[in-house]
């Protein structure tokens, strides 16, 4: 493995390339974005060695691994766009969301007699803003970076799964369909509930100065911690919604029943049991 590729330079895709740097990769990074400040950043900070000027560059380039580090849609066109000029020694991976339509996708066009590889992968990291200027190389360390594995694993792929494990991340292997339950219940669903909690608040005082001034500074750790999510960008996550939408809407309405559950026990022992089972989880 000689020349990564990274399609999409903003804050996951710009820290894969430092931390390829820093675990000791001493090949070429290439690197392109849609947006040209996120690409001159990843350039200037050492993330990539060289922008690509266009997406005409990005398919003709010459790399042994491509990494699609865009929101879930933009990787599914990337991945029809590319499997047309890519042949047998390139593996395509990506650090999607979700993963259903990605696999099956990767089964139409990849991983066949003369074809590229296509390894869907997914690390769990990441912060609630976005762009090249918060990547970091440590970004993955100690975090799970999920795979969604094809029959007869190559060489390359092989050596992909060392390098994010030399990355710091642990590496686990999931099916698509597993993988995008689990992630509604883990991931998905805080999102939606800090979004949605967040935007509450925000209809409730914005139009009161001094109640959100209240708000802002009597409210603690509790407050932070669950509207954090809230600052994260609607253009990730109309992707996530889009292409996980059954198993996102059943969490949410998991989450709705349980509430309504609590509210109506806010006066009887029940809410004691709930607080019980809920201690539990944490231990």
């Amino acid at each position: 493995m000689r020349r990564v590729l990274i399609v999409g330079t903003g804050l996951i895709g710009a820290s894969v390339g430092l931390a390829l740097k820093a675990s000791g990769f001493t090949g070429k990074i290439l690197g392109w974005d849609a947006n040209a400040a996120e690409l001159a950043d990843a350039l200037a900070m050492g993330a990539i060695d060289e922008a690509l000027a266009g997406r005409e560059e990005v398919v003709s380039a010459s790399a042994d691994v491509i990494v699609l580090a865009t929101p879930v849609m933009a990787i599914l066109d990337w991945m029809q766009r590319l499997a047309p000029e890519l042949g047998e020694g390139t593996l395509v991976t990506d650090v999607g969301s979700t993963k259903r339509e990605i696999a099956l996708l990767a089964g139409e066009l990849y991983n066949k007699g003369g074809s590229a590889r296509c390894l869907a992968g997914h690390p769990m990291a990441g912060k609630e803003s976005g762009g090249a200027r918060l990547a970091e190389a440590n970004l993955f360390r100690g975090a799970t970076w999920l795979f969604c594995p094809v029959a007869g694993e190559t060489v390359l792929e092989a050596e992909w799964r060392a390098m994010v494990a030399g990355f710091g991340a642990a590496v686990r292997d999931i099916d698509a369909e597993r993988h995008d339950v689990v992630c509604a219940w883990v991931s998905h669903l805080p999102q939606m509930v800090s979004t949605a909690m967040s935007a509450m608040l925000e209809d409730e005082f914005a139009g009161d100065s001094k109640g959100m001034a209240a708000v802002q500074a009597i409210g603690g750790r509790a407050l932070r911690e669950m509207t954090r999510l809230g600052s994260s960008p609607y253009s990730m996550w109309r992707d996530v919604a889009m292409t996980n939408t059954e198993n996102v809407a059943a969490t949410l309405w998991a989450l709705e029943q349980r509430l309504a559950y609590v509210r109506e026990n806010l006066r009887t022992p029940e809410l004691r049991a709930e607080f019980l089972k809920a201690n539990t989880f944490r231990k």
